[in-house]
């Protein structure tokens, strides 16, 4: 049992405050995407500059999250935990008080820093539990994701309705923060470091120099000038930085990330399926937030909702329904194995994306689609973690996660740019306030299916099969995680366990 000296006074709350850590990272994410357009208009900015609300959370986010998790390894996670959290606790005082869009961005590249709680949250698990039980409680804390995606929509919109001032979503954060920060001072223990070594900070550099040349021609498309030089020059850096950034990770004894991490087949393919999913994630939530935000007598399109309408009635369902989902999709993964149930999430998206495509003029139908969507990311956000841990020893437990939460953030940078893109161009004439075209978002939905099913047929032919009629020992773990609290599953007579 943990004693005082050991700096936790509750251990046995260490999976409920690492699983409250990454609700904390999935409400950072959502808290700001129905306000957006608040945020433009109080700012006086354009939709354009407003969109690195979102994109210069996710771009600090992949490039702080490995450099974060090395330290948690070098100087214990408690520590980094606690020093992470005052970050985000820093950023989110900053963003309450400001009126200045580059001092708001500045805050949400700090609380970019957020994202390392989930691969350190992840190790201080493989820490504190016992093998046979370190999957399951994998499994149940990436479910959180969704559970802390549907709470910040649900705050923002009860925060913001009747037209109230955004800030109060970020006076939300810096709460959320505190008791973030309460939680790891009574129930993570202290413990040695894991390892030995430096950090890689002229990789972080490079890391973040070719995440920037590939995002920025992206999000600046459109005043560029797709064929003009800024856009070719920062694609083609962006190329070149990426591979001096391998090269230069092949040479070091502690690079930033594992060489392995980036040509292990299985793993690249782990690691293509998150940044799938952190597209569908984000456009789906970008998208349907401003579409049925749209007001129908001046675009012809769209429900004029508000806020508070956006989040709760269109948004929300997907979102909650991970509490069910996200066992569910363990029930998947221990039942057909992650790699299948991978797939399924995959596809699920794609269709998910076409429902939206054919079909949305009527409230019920876009909050299906927005529903199959959500769950799908459920589903493959529960796969992840289990595919991962069968493909890496314990040791690497830690790094292969953070490696995968830095390509689900390259996604959600990625569909960030990209929607804003596709919204801000093919603008309709003659309306006070800028509104795109209904095509765009038929554009939009349609590129984030095809992602999808590529994703999907990428999965299904680049990892090996999955063995039939035999659980893995990760599965089981799953399995049993999942059967103590009631949710077992009818087993087909064909399948076995085996240790």
């Amino acid at each position: 049992m943990m004693t005082a000296s050991d700096g936790s006074r509750f251990p046995r709350f260490v999976l409920p405050v690492v699983a409250y850590g990454v609700l904390l990272v999935a409400a950072l994410q959502s808290l700001v995407v129905p306000v957006l357009a608040n945020i433009t208009a109080s700012l006086h900015s354009t939709a354009n500059a407003t969109s690195w609300v979102v994109t210069a959370n996710l771009l600090a986010a992949a490039v702080l999250t490995p450099i974060l998790g090395r330290l948690g390894d070098l100087r214990g996670r408690r520590p980094v935990l606690l020093a992470v959290l005052a970050v985000v606790l820093a950023g989110s005082v900053l963003a309450a008080t400001t009126d200045n869009l580059p001092l708001l961005l500045l805050a949400r590249v700090l609380q970019g820093s957020s994202f390392a709680l989930f691969p350190l949250g992840i190790g201080v698990l493989r820490d504190e539990l016992p093998p046979r039980r370190l999957t399951g409680a994998m499994a149940i804390v990436s479910g959180t994701l969704a559970i802390g995606a549907g709470f910040g929509l649900v705050a923002t919109g009860l925060l913001t309705r009747d037209g109230a001032d955004y800030h109060r979503v970020f006076w939300l954060a810096t709460v959320l923060s505190v008791v973030g920060i309460v939680g790891v001072l009574f129930a993570v223990p202290r413990r040695r470091p894991a390892a030995v070594g430096s950090t890689d900070w002229a990789g972080a550099g490079i890391l973040g120099l070719a995440l920037v040349l590939l995002l920025l021609p992206l999000a600046q498309g459109n005043n560029w000038g797709w064929g003009s030089a800024r856009v070719i020059g920062s694609l083609v850096g962006a190329v070149l930085a990426f591979t001096i950034f391998v090269l230069f990770e092949r040479r070091l004894t502690y690079p930033l990330v594992s060489i392995r991490m980036l040509t292990h087949r299985p793993l690249v393919v782990a690691n293509l399926a998150g940044l799938f999913l952190g597209i569908s994630l984000f456009v789906v939530f970008l998208t349907v937030s401003s579409f049925v935000q749209a007001p129908p007598a001046l675009a012809g399109y769209g429900f004029g909702s508000t806020v508070l309408a956006a989040s709760v009635v269109y948004l929300l369902p997907g979102a909650a329904a991970g509490i069910v989902t996200a066992p569910l999709g363990g029930r998947l993964v221990a039942r057909y194995g992650a790699r299948t149930t991978l797939v399924i999430s995959l596809l699920l998206a794609a269709l998910g994306f076409l429902t939206l495509v054919v079909l949305h003029s009527a409230s019920w139908q876009v909050i299906v689609g927005s529903f199959a969507v959500n769950t799908a990311v459920t589903f493959g956000y529960a796969a992840l973690p289990a595919l991962l841990v069968e493909h890496v020893g314990l040791a690497e437990t830690g790094i292969a996660n953070s490696v995968n939460s830095i390509a689900r953030s390259i996604g959600g940078s990625v569909a960030s740019a990209l929607v804003v893109t596709l919204l801000t161009r093919n603008l309709i004439g003659g309306t006070p306030v800028p509104l795109p075209h209904e095509s765009q978002y038929v554009i939009i939905l349609t590129i984030a299916a095809v992602g999808a099913a590529l994703g999907a047929a990428l999965v299904a032919f680049g990892l090996p099969g999955g063995r039939r009629g035999t659980l893995t020992a990760a599965e089981v773990e799953v399995d049993e995680v999942l059967g103590a609290a009631g949710l077992d599953l009818p087993r087909s007579n064909g399948l076995t366990r085996s240790r």
